[in-house]
């Protein structure tokens, strides 16, 4: 069976590791390995517990809302898709994400449903009253895709959130009309969903490198054969569906018979794997990727297929992921093995020949593992990581000495909220660009007790974020409705 054969590639992956499912027929073995694992960890990290504890225990001080979710098989990617409904206390939308199974079952791709809850609707009681080992209310499945191989990366196109690109692990890109494609039971032994477009280019695997172009409908992907491969989905669609579809014996045969498409440019530069690629957000000509030779490469579809700029040692260790500003394109963020995130300036990027960042941004303790600019907010952006936190900054902060007092002086600079609500590495996060300050995160808890993943929606309370005249103002007025009332015979 085809969602087997990621298995058997050569080494392990470096952000994908094999699953454990929470299968009521392993539920035995597991609880013996969890006991081992917990005990082992206790004696490494005695305080992941404890911080955990003290998280839940400040849930309804940091939060306006937040939705845990328990996955019974990890989602290596989670993306928000288009918004469906608005209603007086909450919004309908789309979810995507993915189960990465051991076999046993097929890998999927799921559509779900996430009711979404408005500012300051959500009581502060219940949103702490969650149970870790239970799915939430507010998501629920709604069509399931079966996927020819396990899903790395999910990324939706911005033009028409219901087409949906993926990575798995093999050559291609993978384009998927979600609303139209029919939902699937997944037992062991079924077909695949059939792709509604295969983009072919890449010489080797691409598991993790893809992005959708903000202003057109490109795509561009990365791989371990070193190179971006960029495509236009427009070449073959026609009337709003895609209409090519390849004769027998055309295309790979290792996904799918269908319609398929070649490149517009193949680039190289990089001297090592492609993990992440991004597009300026005003030019779908232009775009940036980086790897595991430390580069962060800017590059040029007009111009030719070499880089424009190629910026070296742009880190300490191997690049996993890259953003482009939507509200300044001068700015790039990065992130690395090194735990640290960059900022670089596009007009400044190298001297001397070695990267040259505006900042560093140095608030994880293990691989940063994924890097996004809020939809809302010119200078704020998350970062996620190995160590299971989501960390938001604001690099208007970086450098000013008139902050919020801090009861820990060590906190790094330009950090302001840490999400704190997984227990193992955060291997995708997502604005919501419906919902200001809305995230939805999930974690791959391969290596805690029990497996599986946990999904959280999550949104801070906005007396963390607005301005502090703002807070202090409302607080004035607050003091002032309680003095009236207390007044009154």
């Amino acid at each position: 069976m085809e969602s087997s054969q990621p298995q058997q590639q050569q080494g392990p992956k470096k952000r994908g590791r094999k699953p454990k499912p929470k299968d009521e027929k392993e539920q035995q073995q597991q609880q013996q390995s969890a006991g081992k694992m917990k005990e082992g960890k206790k004696a490494q990290q005695p305080s992941v517990d404890e911080k955990y504890t003290q998280w839940k225990s400040l849930v309804p001080v940091l939060y306006d809302w937040l939705a845990n979710h328990n996955l019974v098989w990890p989602s290596l990617s989670c993306r928000w898709g288009p918004q469906l409904e608005q209603a007086t206390y909450k919004n309908r939308q789309r979810l995507y994400l993915s189960e990465q199974t051991d076999g046993s079952v097929p890998n999927t791709l799921v559509i779900a449903n996430c009711e979404v809850v408005k500012p300051r609707v959500a009581a502060a009681e219940h949103i702490s009253q969650f149970n870790e080992e239970a799915r939430s209310p507010f998501v629920k499945k709604y069509k399931t895709l079966i996927h020819p191989g396990e899903v790395n990366r999910i990324r939706e196109l911005p033009q028409n959130s219901k087409i949906v690109a993926t990575h798995t692990d093999s050559p291609d890109v993978l384009i998927w009309d979600v609303e139209a494609q029919p939902n699937r039971h997944a037992v062991l032994g079924a077909t695949h969903s059939r792709p509604d477009l295969i983009l072919t280019g890449h010489q080797d695997n691409a598991e993790f490198a893809l992005a959708m172009c903000p202003t057109e409908p490109y795509v561009i992907s990365g791989g371990k054969d070193k190179s971006v491969v960029l495509w236009s989905i427009q070449d073959h669609i026609s009337g709003g569906s895609i209409v090519k579809q390849n004769k027998p014996g055309e295309g790979n045969d290792k996904t799918a018979e269908g319609p398929s498409v070649g490149p517009r440019g193949i680039f190289c530069g990089h001297e090592d794997t492609v993990e992440d690629v991004a597009f300026c957000p005003s030019s779908a000509q232009e775009f940036c990727s980086v790897g595991d030779d430390s580069c962060l490469i800017l590059w040029d579809a007009r111009v030719g297929t070499g880089p424009t700029i190629k910026v070296e040692k742009a880190h300490d260790a191997d690049l996993h992921c890259v953003d482009w500003n939507p509200h300044d394109d001068n700015l790039i963020l990065t992130g690395s093995a090194d735990n640290t995130v960059r900022m670089f300036d596009r007009r400044n990027l190298t001297s001397n020949g070695v990267g040259s960042p505006i900042y560093k941004f140095e608030g994880h303790r293990a691989a940063v593992l994924c890097v996004q600019w809020s939809p809302d907010e010119s200078s704020v952006f998350g970062s996620s990581a190995e160590d299971g936190l989501l960390n938001i900054w604001d690099y208007d902060k970086v450098g000013k000495k008139v902050e919020r007092p801090s009861k820990s002086p060590s906190t790094p600079a330009g950090l302001f909220f840490q999400h704190a609500g997984h227990r193992d590495k955060v291997v995708d996060f997502h604005w919501n660009a419906s919902d200001p300050w809305t995230v939805v995160s999930v974690s791959d808890d391969c290596d805690s007790a029990g497996g599986g993943g946990t999904l959280q929606i999550w949104r801070m309370s906005d007396l963390i974020y607005r301005p502090e005249e703002e807070v202090l103002a409302e607080l004035e007025k607050f003091k002032s409705h309680v003095i009236s009332c207390a007044s009154k015979p």
